[in-house]
Order: C-alpha cells, then sequence, then structure tokens
C-alpha cells in the first residue's frame, strides 16, 4: 500500500475568509484526500493524499473546488523536491533557442544527473547525483543562463507573469467599470432626467457597479453555491430595485464594493505587516571562489564553503568562524538586544546581523536547513495547525449565513400576511437588510490573522509557536513542569571538590573519572575533562558501555572503572556511603572498590525564581521540577525559587512516568501541562507533555522537532512572555467575535423594526470586516 504524499498549493488571489474555509470543507470531501487545510493568511492548500495515482486527479478535482467558490483564485503548485533537485525560474526566458542552449550546457556540468526547462513556465529543473554538489551546481547553471541570455533574472521562488498579467488585466478592467459606474450613478443623484431616464441611469449604473457579482452569483448557483456573499449582495440589490428604491440598489452595490476594495488592502496589508516580522531572509552570501569574492545567493552555497560577512551584513547561513572577530546582534532570532562577542572558534547563526569587524565563515548548513530557514518555515507554517476557535468559527459560518437568509424570507413573507395593514415592500425591505449581514467574512478572516499576528510577534519576541492550537492552549496552562540542568539552572557544570578515599590520590581519581567519560558529551562529562586538563589517552580504553541513567563502565589501563551515579554504585554491589552534600556527585569505583567521589555544581539562572513567581500571578497552580540529580541538590534549588514539588534521582522513563502522575493531579478541568526542558535530552517527556517547550534550543534540529513551543534563549521567563502573548492573542480573537457578532446581532434588531436600513447593513457585513483585519493587526505588536 503507498504512503499517504503530501501537496501544497499557493492559491493566488484568495481574499474571501468564508470561501477559503468552505475549499477546505470540500477539498477534505473528496476520496483520497486523507486531510486538507486551507491557510488563509499564506494563501496555502495542504492536501494529504493516500494514493498517490490519484494525486493529478485529486488536484484537478481541488482546482474545480476552488473556481467554483472563486474564480479569481489561481492555484500554483509548491514544488515538492527530493533531496538533489531544485527548480530555478529564469524570469524574463522568451527565446526558445536560448532555453534549448541553457538545458544542453547544464546537463555538461559534472555531476549534473539531469537539467529539463520548462519554456512556458520559464523553469530550469536541476538533478544531480550528490547532493552536496548541488549548491556549486546551482552556482553555474545561473552563470550559464545569464551569459547565454542576459536579461534572465534568476529566482528560486518562482511567478507565472502570465497569470500575473492576466490578474493584473482583470483587476484593471474592474476598476474601470467601477468608477465608470459610480460616474453614472452621481449623475442620476444630481440631476432630475425624468423616470424612465433616471431607471434607465440607475440601471446603466448598477450593471456596471455590481454586473461582475450578479454573474458571480448566477454562475454559482449552477455549481450549487447558494449562500455566498454574491448571490446575497445580488438579491438585496435586486429587490431594492423591484420596489423602486433605484438609488439604494446601486448606492447599496458600490459601498459594497468599495468595502470589499478596502477589505483587500486591508487583508493584503495586514499579510505584508506578518510577514515583515519575519524579515531576517539574507539575500545574498559572499562566497569565496578562488582568489574572489563573488556575490551569489544563499542557495548557491555549499557546506565547508567560506564566506565573508562585511560589517551591517546579515549572516546568511548557519557555520563557524575561521577569521575575525565582531559583536552580533541576534534580536532577530531571540528578541534579545543584548550584543555578543564572537571569535575564532565560534559557531554563529544565519539571521544575525554583524555589527563591526569583517568575518569569514566556514558554512556548516546549507541554507535550506539553516535556523533562518527552519524559523521562517515554523512561523510561515503554524497556522496551518488551527486552534480550537477557528475551528468552531467555520463551523458557525456554515450554519449563521443559511439561518439568517432564512430568517430573512420568514421575514418577507410571514408579517405580511398575517399583520392587518402590513405592507409587502416594507418588510422585503426589512428582509434585504438580513441578507446583507448574513455573511460571516468577518470573523473568518480576522481571527486567523489574530493568531498568526501572535505567532508572528512572539517569534518577533524569540518565542517559536508550532501552530494556533498550541498558541491558544497556552491560556490554559494549570501546570508547569521544568527540567533542572540547562532550563532552571545555567548547565555550566564545574568540579568544586574530589573526595579521594582507600589510598587514592585526587589526581588519580580524577585522572579515571576524565578518561571514563571521555566519550561522554554531557554537562557533567565535560566539567569533569576541563578539570583534568590533559590530553585523554583513548588507547588506554576498552570495554567501554554507556548504563542509561546510572553512568560508566570502562577499562582504564585495564584496571575496572565505574563513574556515575549512586545507583551505578547499588548495581555493581559497592559498598560506599552517599555523601550528603549540594550539587552533582560522580562516585567513582575502580577495580570493585569504592576509590571516592567528585562533586559538580551548577549556578542557578538568575531569572528563574522571577519567572516562577510570575507564573502564579497569571494563574498556574502547580509548579515542579524532575530532575536526575540528588535530592538534596534538588530540593536545595526548588526551595530557592519557590516550586511547589520536586521530584529527583529519576532515569529518563522515570521522568515520562512521574509526568504521566502529575497529569492526573491537575487541578482544573481541562488546564494543560507544560513541560519545560532542553528539548535533546528531554524529547520524550517533551513530547508526552500536553504541551513541549524547548528552553534555549536555538539550533537544535532535535529540540525543534520535539517541542511544540521552541524558546530561543536560555531564559524561564520567556515562558511567562508565551503565556502573556497568548493571552493578547486570545483576548484580540474574542473582541473580534463579539464585536462582529454584536454589530450584526444590533442591525439583524433594527431591520427587523424597521429602522436599520441597507447602508447600515452593508457596515455590518464589510465594514465590520475591515475594523477587525484592523484589530487583529494589534496582535503583531505582542512582544512583551
Amino acid at each position: 500500500m503507498d504512503t499517504a504524499i503530501k501537496k501544497e498549493f499557493i492559491l493566488e488571489g484568495l481574499c474571501c475568509g468564508n470561501c477559503a474555509s468552505k475549499i477546505q470543507r470540500d477539498v477534505s470531501r473528496l476520496e483520497g484526500v486523507s486531510s486538507a487545510a486551507v491557510d488563509f493568511v499564506s494563501k496555502t492548500l495542504t492536501m494529504e493524499i493516500t494514493d498517490r495515482e490519484k494525486a493529478e486527479s485529486l488536484t484537478a478535482q481541488a482546482d474545480s473546488i476552488i473556481k467554483r467558490h472563486d474564480p479569481d483564485v489561481v492555484m500554483n503548485e509548491k514544488e515538492q523536491l527530493q533531496p538533489g533537485k531544485k527548480v530555478i525560474y529564469l524570469l524574463g526566458l522568451c527565446c526558445a533557442d536560448c532555453a534549448q542552449k541553457i538545458e544542453k550546457q547544464v546537463n555538461r556540468i559534472d555531476g549534473v544527473k539531469s537539467a529539463g526547462i520548462d519554456f512556458v513556465s520559464q523553469k530550469l529543473t536541476i538533478e544531480v547525483l550528490d547532493k552536496k554538489n548541488l549548491p556549486a551546481v546551482i552556482r553555474q547553471a545561473s552563470q550559464i543562463a545569464t551569459g547565454i541570455e542576459p536579461a534572465i533574472q534568476i529566482s528560486y521562488t518562482g511567478t507565472n507573469s502570465t497569470q500575473a498579467s492576466s490578474l493584473n488585466l482583470k483587476k484593471w478592467l474592474h476598476r474601470i467599470t467601477l468608477y465608470a459606474g459610480a460616474a453614472i450613478f452621481v449623475t442620476g443623484m444630481l440631476f432630475d432626467f425624468g423616470t424612465y431616464i433616471e431607471f434607465a441611469l440607475f440601471l446603466i449604473s448598477y450593471l456596471f457597479v455590481g454586473g461582475e457579482v450578479v454573474f458571480r452569483a448566477l454562475k454559482n448557483i449552477t455549481k450549487g453555491q447558494l449562500f455566498d456573499e454574491n448571490f446575497l449582495m445580488s438579491v438585496a440589490t435586486i429587490g431594492a430595485f423591484s420596489i423602486g428604491e433605484y438609488p439604494e440598489g446601486v448606492a447599496v452595490m458600490l459601498f459594497y464594493q468599495i468595502g470589499e476594495a478596502i477589505q483587500r488592502l486591508a487583508v493584503n496589508r495586514s499579510r505584508k505587516s506578518i510577514s515583515s516580522l519575519m524579515d531576517i531572509r539574507p539575500d545574498y552570501a559572499n562566497l569565496i571562489i578562488g582568489d574572489e569574492i563573488r556575490k551569489v545567493t544563499p542557495y548557491e552555497v555549499g557546506i565547508g564553503d567560506l564566506i565573508v560577512v562585511k560589517p551591517g551584513e546579515k549572516i546568511p547561513l548557519d557555520g563557524r568562524i575561521v577569521e575575525g572577530r565582531s559583536t552580533l546582534d541576534t534580536s532577530a532570532l531571540t528578541g534579545e538586544s543584548l550584543p555578543r562577542d564572537v571569535e575564532p572558534g565560534n559557531e554563529v547563526l544565519s539571521g544575525s546581523i554583524n555589527k563591526n569587524g569583517m568575518l569569514t565563515i566556514e558554512v556548516l548548513k546549507e541554507f535550506g536547513e539553516s535556523t533562518i530557514s527552519t524559523i521562517l518555515d515554523l512561523v510561515q507554517n503554524a497556522s496551518s495547525k488551527k486552534a480550537p476557535t477557528e475551528n468552531f468559527i467555520t463551523k458557525f459560518a456554515r450554519y449563521y449565513t443559511p439561518l439568517v437568509s432564512l430568517a430573512a424570507l420568514t421575514l418577507a413573507v410571514i408579517p405580511p400576511l398575517v399583520v392587518p395593514g402590513a405592507a409587502f415592500s416594507d418588510w422585503l425591505h426589512r428582509a434585504l437588510v438580513f441578507l446583507v449581514v448574513s455573511c460571516p467574512c468577518a470573523l473568518v478572516i480576522s481571527i486567523p490573522l489574530s493568531f498568526f499576528g501572535g505567532i508572528g510577534g512572539a517569534s518577533k519576541n524569540g518565542i517559536l509557536v508550532k501552530g494556533s492550537n498550541y498558541l491558544e492552549a497556552l491560556n490554559n496552562v494549570d501546570t508547569v513542569v521544568f527540567d533542572k540542568t540547562g532550563t532552571l539552572t545555567k548547565g555550566i557544570f564545574k568540579v568544586t571538590q574530589i573526595v579521594s578515599t582507600n589510598g587514592w590520590s585526587q589526581q588519580e581519581l580524577l585522572s579515571h573519572a576524565a578518561h571514563a567519560e571521555s566519550f561522554s558529551n554531557h554537562p557533567i562529562a565535560v566539567s569533569v575533562q576541563k578539570a583534568y586538563n590533559q590530553v585523554i589517552d583513548t588507547l588506554k580504553l576498552s570495554e567501554h558501555e554507556e548504563i542509561p541513567g546510572q553512568g560508566i563502565r570502562v577499562k582504564v589501563d585495564g584496571r575496572l572503572v565505574l563513574a556515575g551515579s549512586s545507583k551505578l554504585m547499588e548495581a555493581f554491589g559497592i559498598a560506599f556511603k552517599p555523601a550528603e552534600v549540594l550539587g552533582s556527585i560522580v562516585y567513582i569505583a575502580i577495580d570493585g572498590s569504592f576509590a571516592g567521589y567528585i562533586i559538580i555544581s551548577d549556578e542557578l539562572k538568575p531569572d528563574s525564581k522571577e519567572a516562577i513567581h510570575n507564573l502564579k500571578n497569571m494563574g498556574v497552580k502547580t509548579t515542579a521540577m524532575l530532575t536526575g540529580d540528588s535530592k538534596a541538590a534538588g530540593e536545595k534549588i526548588a526551595g530557592e525559587i519557590g516550586l511547589d514539588m520536586v521530584y529527583t534521582d529519576l532515569l529518563p522513563h522515570q521522568k515520562v512516568e512521574q509526568l504521566e502522575a502529575l497529569e492526573k493531579k491537575k487541578q482544573t478541568k481541562g488546564g494543560k501541562l507544560v513541560f519545560v526542558g532542553d528539548g535533546i535530552n528531554d524529547a520524550p517527556v517533551l513530547a508526552r507533555a500536553d504541551i513541549g517547550i524547548a528552553m534555549g534550543a536555538l539550533g537544535s534540529d532535535a529540540a525543534i522537532e520535539a517541542a511544540d513551543v521552541v524558546l530561543m534563549t536560555d531564559e524561564p521567563s520567556k515562558l511567562v512572555s508565551a503565556i502573556g502573548i497568548a493571552k493578547k492573542t486570545k483576548s484580540i480573537v474574542w473582541q473580534n467575535i463579539v464585536f462582529a457578532l454584536g454589530i450584526k446581532a444590533v442591525i439583524l434588531v433594527l431591520g427587523a423594526m424597521g429602522i436599520a436600513t441597507m447602508w447600515e447593513a452593508v457596515f455590518g457585513d464589510v465594514g465590520v470586516t475591515v475594523v477587525a483585519i484592523l484589530n487583529a493587526m494589534r496582535a503583531m505588536r505582542v512582544v512583551k
């Protein structure tokens, strides 16, 4: 059985939030599609297809569904390339003969498996034998293309100029007819031409202003789309004409069209503002090639290449400094304004800004795998994981419009039949007010924009949230559980005392411990090696075995050495007396006899105590710590910073068990349990928690993969900021819900009473939508 494949499509021209939710619903129902999601903010449709053979057919069906709901939307598939493949767009390529020459020469590049040009879409697809050579091949292919046809512009995201021209032409035609219709409407209002000429003027004006809307409504009716805004506005305005309210019919349609234009402008501005929050993608890299420095795109730089970063430039790819010293501004990544000094040997992350000195950097990751690409990908795809409130509003909108439309029909028909002296035209006018305000766009547009704005604001503050669902869940945190090392403490260990027994000297004990720990990167092991400060002779080592959660068993110069926790001593039957001291303790046994212990101390982070205090002020009921450290060390830290519970001497699997036990003890029904860890050693616990938060894990692939939220600095106080951002975002979301539904409810009541006119009704539709969108944009400024 074939595994499911994932396809992503950009929906150019998508500006109707209600249409987006309908597209998602209908595509999800296609046989062979296991799931579908439309991200209105990024205009992206994501489909999970269970049958590869039906992929092309299902794509065509999805396109038909999109056209049915919004004919102006153009569906373009995102490139889903295997490792070793890349698409380059040769914008401006207009010579078929040149295209053949480029294809032929690119195929001759050493290491190219195949290369082909699609002349219509201006697309060059390259496949290489070894993906490590891909950046160099891309570089050569770009030079070949611009050498053969200098007018070509290289793009790695692509665009379809034909479709773009078509969309622009439609926009201009729409504007011209709208301006002409408005001019005729003003003429009819200012001058008295008599009944018949006046009717003709307003009818022509109406056709210019609203003809497109009516045509779309008729087209959609044939496709079974009855309750959309085109149909509702058409019925409402034609109804106005039927009762002799010609100026009102035209004016309402004109106001509606202007409101729609303002709405599109607000949506696009909101999208651009959100994108600008993450405007940290580097545009180029200064690549060292031989004796020259060439400005290239980051895609053209491979692992091991050397790049130069001048003062004021962004570091384009993750790497290690080989020459130069400088100060880096990492605020775009971490939200912290404090600069960071770097020197040769330091690793640096893409997206940081070089403040002063010239740096030469050896590239460690390709652009697609770099920190900056990972962050951008996470933020841009975050709103595909929808919050419960978004899902609720989508379902609500599905029933709201038909119910209000049914109420409008009832209002038009029933009162004239049962109320003595009631005029049909009067009650029809009231019913038309209902139809105009029955579109739920204010909700289905502003709510995803609010969540995405909150996610964007959080990322600007050094907090990566992987989905709207996690951002909303942070509002209901009941229990917060912390790892100790690297989370509440600095994780910078230092040997503070060596206690030897049975005739062993302190230096001998340290030497055996350092050799035993030489293969480990654990902070405690590193601190022992630093204290030893001599070259480790690995030839002395044999039969090395790491015992999870306990320590190391190894032979050093033929002697059996055990180095680890008290549990390791007990497991091997070593007679010893547990040390009642603070700090992490490494017990040492040599040839089955206890030889002593080494005390390693860690330092508490300066904002840990404040973070716990603020969490409790925000309504967190329980704070706890899980650690593999000793009881004395764990309880000392817990008491110092004010934790409610502490669990010590835990093995990795015991942390998961303890977390599950705490889950059952939660005080608030529906409350969420958060685990905060370093994201590397705590992956099982991060995955088990309601919300897993990786601390100080910027640049760590393991942390980003395991966690739901990533705090890009080492500060526990960032968790407080994350919850604060979540609460502010939810507040904005509910402001929009209450505002939109409240205004619509008022207009519906006033309309039923004959007080509200269709002018107020149009404001209740497009006006409320614009106000809600502008309010949603405030979520982007939540950075504290």
